[in-house]
């Protein structure tokens, strides 16, 4: 059957229709830069790649933009919507309410709206996605799969804020973790690579949004986010880890309206604060011919990836493999780099010359004397998205 993909961020979507069970993949496209006159649509079949710039004002149009390539003659995929079976969706935040895969209807869709405050750049534009599924793909099953599944195995000790107690039984305060669907997907990849040398895990998601997670047995039992998917790593519009103290002064001293403080931190900090930019290949261009800010952007990402490297081997009991993943997890070298620096005391020694090479096929990138694999993987949401869609209506 076929299955349609939509993975939905704050201005991009990606999309692919794939049939299931055999897992292949009919065409795969992006559309990036949406809410602007100039987004960047890009649509593949059979490695017949084609693209195009064009206005595109929200997700609506764009996904209207997706119907019509799909139905296209000559690129298209389909020859009616009723070939799609069902629409997989990528929900970023889920809550406590949702561990497994589900079947849309009105109360999950109340659901996602009611978290869209903990995930104010995804949630919004998923439920988006759903209702405009709803309309142009009606005889299709519209199916939502939780990036905070995944973590779900997380242990107490790990998810509970050392608060009041009531703050976690009865507003369920707590962290969830996210980019579960990628770090399941690449986390499976490597223990079917591995074998018995996969029992600990890092994988480490790097794109616009960044998370880590520390894998034991195939389990999450820590990730690097939260409550909301704004702390843990630097990412290229959100601060990562920031002493809540600092809101506090902004408000109080700086006269800063909470919602200001919000948008700064969610919108106007990591990259972008550092830098002026979001992009980690402008920055590292920019850093490469001197720029200052730049290099300093690109040694704090590091940092901070290292620091999380630390403390979840400890929370492991040892390391065996170390995964990269994600857009620049997956492409940029000079992150690699910095993530791995200085941390021979746990096993953990790239190999320069492997580390530059590009490929988008899974690669091993230590050195021969690591004691701890360092795999780059290339994360496929999109896949995990219509396994998991698949096994529900099947």
């Amino acid at each position: 059957m076929n299955i349609l993909v939509l993975n939905a961020g704050s201005s991009s979507l990606k999309y692919q229709v794939i049939d299931m069970p055999s897992q292949a993949v009919k065409c795969v496209g992006l559309i990036e830069k949406i809410g602007t006159e100039h987004a960047v649509f890009s649509h593949d079949k059979n490695g017949e790649k084609q693209t195009q710039t064009l206005s595109m004002l929200n997700h609506s149009v764009a996904l209207k933009k997706v119907a019509e390539i799909l139905l296209d003659s000559k690129i298209g995929v389909i020859r009616n919507v009723d070939e799609i079976k069902a629409v997989g969706h990528r929900v970023v935040h889920g809550g406590s309410k949702f561990s497994k895969t589900v079947v849309v209807n009105q109360e999950v869709k109340k659901s996602i709206r009611v978290l869209f405050d903990l995930a104010p750049l995804h949630n919004p534009v998923n439920l988006a996605g759903i209702e405009i599924a709803e309309t142009i793909f009606a005889s299709a099953k519209q199916i939502a799969v939780f990036d905070t599944a995944f973590h779900q195995t997380i242990p107490k000790e790990a998810y509970q804020y050392a608060i009041k107690n009531s703050f976690l039984e009865t507003h369920k305060i707590r962290a969830y973790g996210f980019h579960g669907t990628s770090h399941k997907y690449v986390s499976e990849k490597a223990i079917a690579y591995l074998g018995e040398k996969s029992k600990n895990i890092i994988s480490i998601h790097l794109g616009n949004g960044c998370s880590i997670s520390a894998i034991k047995k195939g389990k999450s039992i820590e990730n690097s986010m939260g409550f909301a998917p704004m702390n843990g790593l630097i990412m290229g519009t959100r601060s990562g880890d920031i002493d809540p103290s600092v809101i506090f002064y902004m408000m109080n001293t700086l006269n800063k309206t909470k919602k200001e403080v919000y948008h700064l931190l969610n919108q106007e900090s990591g990259m972008q604060g550092l830098t002026g930019a979001a992009d980690l290949r402008e920055i590292s261009e920019k850093a490469e011919k001197g720029n200052e800010e730049c290099k300093n952007a690109l040694e704090l990402a590091g940092y901070r990836i290292r620091k999380f490297i630390g403390s979840y081997t400890g929370i492991l009991n040892g390391l065996d493999a170390l995964i990269f993943t994600a857009g620049i997890g997956e492409n940029s070298a000079i992150m690699r780099k910095l993530a791995c620096q200085n941390l021979t005391f746990l096993g953990i020694e790239l190999d320069l010359e492997k580390n530059k090479m590009h490929s988008k096929e899974m690669r091993e990138i230590q050195s021969s004397t690591s004691k701890v694999k360092i795999v780059v993987i290339p994360t496929n949401e999109e896949i995990e998205i219509a396994k998991q869609s698949y096994q529900i209506i099947k």
